[in-house]
């Protein structure tokens, strides 16, 4: 009988498209600014652009698949000058940025339901603050009795590590295969819950950025549902 929902955040509760866009955004303020070193001294080879156009920038970059040099690429392409201290800086303004995203209806419905019903918690890799940033904004503290950054274990314990499922289940003296877990992602969601002996059920968003199927033994979720306004029902029939 399951007794524990858990939850994945990012392209789970929320489309994480919306965190990158904010994010572009935030950034492209900070490259619009005067104190900006490319717009320093007479050799300044190009005159200072809106932060609109650079955060356009940004996105034409993200949109063609570039999510690892984004920044470079779109910089580059504007003509605006940079190393990689700046880019240093410009990741640190994306990750501690306070993100302009909200839960959508459909999640804030289904936490309102399952809550009286089950004890819910949260599970999530990324950067700290990068992470509580994103759960203060959306404002879903309320509804986890417990709530694992698995940067605080160590980034070693990122995902498809088991360290943070196995901190939930001593945190909420829960076994296994009373838990169900609820992510996105094939590639490093699904694989140690599924050794665990949880029961695995993978969300897909339409906008989701991590879509495509792992083809590696025991990645794949038990179960998919593709409205996460389904998983009550599906719960109940389970």
């Amino acid at each position: 009988m399951i007794t524990t929902v858990v939850f994945d955040l990012d392209d789970t509760l929320y489309d994480e498209v919306e965190y990158c866009r904010s994010g572009f955004e935030a950034v492209a303020e900070f490259v619009a600014r005067p104190s900006w070193p490319c717009w320093h001294g007479l050799e300044a080879r190009v005159t200072r652009l809106p932060s609109g156009r650079i955060s356009g920038a940004f996105w034409k970059q993200f949109t063609a698949g570039n999510r690892t040099k984004t920044f470079n690429a779109a910089l580059g392409e504007l003509g605006i000058r940079y190393d990689d201290k700046l880019i240093g800086e410009l990741i640190k303004v994306y990750r501690n940025h306070v993100p302009k995203i909200t839960l959508p209806q459909d999640s804030r419905d289904l936490l309102s339901q399952l809550s009286g019903k089950y004890t819910l918690a949260l599970l999530t890799d990324g950067f700290l603050p990068a992470q509580q940033l994103k759960v203060q904004a959306l404002g879903i503290e309320k509804y986890f009795k417990c709530t694992v950054y698995t940067e605080q274990l160590g980034r070693e314990f990122w995902k498809p590590s088991p360290a943070g499922f196995q901190k939930l289940m001593q945190t909420l003296n829960a076994r296994p295969e009373t838990i169900a877990y609820v992510a996105d992602n094939e590639k490093k969601d699904f694989i140690a819950p599924n050794k665990l002996g949880f029961l695995t059920i993978r969300i897909i968003r339409p906008a989701g950025l991590y879509s495509e199927s792992s083809q590696e033994s025991g990645a794949a979720a038990q179960y998919t549902i593709r409205q996460i306004s389904r998983l009550p029902a599906f719960l109940e029939k389970l």
